[in-house]
Order: structure tokens, then C-alpha cells, then sequence
């Protein structure tokens, strides 16, 4: 489903924002952001946050990754910033063009909040950001799946409406051990039903 930017379906959501926190997309980035978030990244890896790494890769490895996030044009960048510096993101990954039959579901991915800027309630404010931005761009639903071992991060997706449908048993391998995965949703919209009322 293209972005409202270029369809005038919805309006972009405007920013969330605290006392001390702001969360919103991120289209461009600076050096001095790129260089926050590589270092939000790092501290998020090492403390068994978010992501598929499991050790971080490397300060160029992790620039071209988040470069290339912004080039990629199904996904959507957000971060989360504490006084002004980056300390986590999140990504919202629409379905590719060629998948009409999923077309209405989008997925929330990556998303991490530095253990040093925890307790700010940044991740619920990003979680919702992404929801908003699904949402304006007509996504009935958002999927995410996360590790067993992201207790803090399960407590807070079910916080916020999502259901786990499934388990799985061999989700990630990480320092030898095989982990599981559950894998919400959350319905942003009705959905309607076959016979067509919702």
C-alpha cells in the first residue's frame, strides 16, 4: 500500500512527544544522529535487545545497515531521541507490492531502546508512533515477533493490545541455546468479515 505522501490517503501522524522525549520517522540522518543510533544499537545487541544480531557487527557494518534502511522504500524508519540524542528506533516494513493478499497487514521490526535510556516509557512512545503511521496509511493490521527471553518487551506489547497467536519452537539460536519466538498482532482497523459487515 503506497505511503500517504504520495497517495493523500491519511496525513502523516505528527510527532509523540514527553518532557525529555520525542519519537518520530526519520528520512535523512546526520552523522552526529547516525553516530547515536550505531551506539544505541550497540548497547541494545549486547544487552539481548531487539535485533537479530546477537554480538554487534561492527561500526561499518552497522552504518551501512541503518543507511540502507533509508533507502529501502517499504520500510519507514523511527527513532526515539532522550534530550535531543537518538537512543532507540523501530522500523515499520510494508508488505511488498506483489503481496495482495496481504496487503492490509504491515510489520513493526527492530525495535530496541538503549538499556541506558530505559524507564522513559520510549518504547511504548515509539510502539505507538509506528502504530499511528500504519494506521494513516490504512494497515488494518501490524505483526511483530519477538524472543522468549524479551520479557519487558512481551509485557509491553500485551500492554498495548497485541495478541500472541503462535509460538515458535526454533525462532533463534543464541550463545548455543535454541530460543523460542511469539509472534503478535494487533488489529488497528475492524477487519471486515466474509459475508462483508465487520
Amino acid at each position: 500500500m503506497p505511503s500517504p505522501e504520495l497517495t493523500g490517503y491519511g496525513t502523516p501522524p505528527a510527532p509523540i512527544s514527553g518532557d525529555r522525549a520525542v519519537v518520530d520517522r526519520l528520512t535523512e540522518i546526520s552523522d552526529e544522529d547516525l553516530n547515536a543510533l550505531c551506539e544505541a544499537a550497540d548497547a541494545a545487541i549486547i544487552d539481548g535487545g531487539g535485533f537479530g544480531w546477537v554480538t554487534p557487527p561492527g561500526r561499518l557494518a552497522m552504518e551501512s545497515y541503518f543507511r540502507g534502511v533509508l533507502l529501502v522504500p517499504e520500510r519507514e524508519l523511527f527513532v526515539c531521541r532522550l534530550d535531543g540524542v537518538i537512543v532507540g528506533s523501530a522500523q515499520l516494513v510494508r508488505p511488498p507490492r506483489n503481496n495482495e493478499a496481504q496487503a492490509f497487514a504491515a510489520t513493526l521490526m527492530h525495535a530496541f531502546v538503549a538499556p541506558y535510556a530505559r524507564s522513559h516509557g520510549l518504547a511504548r512512545m515509539l510502539t505507538r508512533r509506528v502504530e499511528e503511521s500504519a494506521r494513516a496509511q490504512g494497515y488494518q493490521v501490524l505483526n511483530l515477533d519477538v524472543r522468549e527471553t524479551q520479557s519487558a518487551a512481551i509485557r509491553l506489547y500485551e500492554s498495548l493490545g497485541y495478541e500472541c497467536w503462535g509460538i515458535h519452537p526454533a525462532y533463534a539460536r543464541v550463545a548455543g541455546a535454541t530460543i523460542r519466538g511469539f509472534h503478535f498482532y494487533k488489529l488497528l482497523k475492524p477487519l471486515p468479515r466474509r459475508d462483508g459487515r465487520r
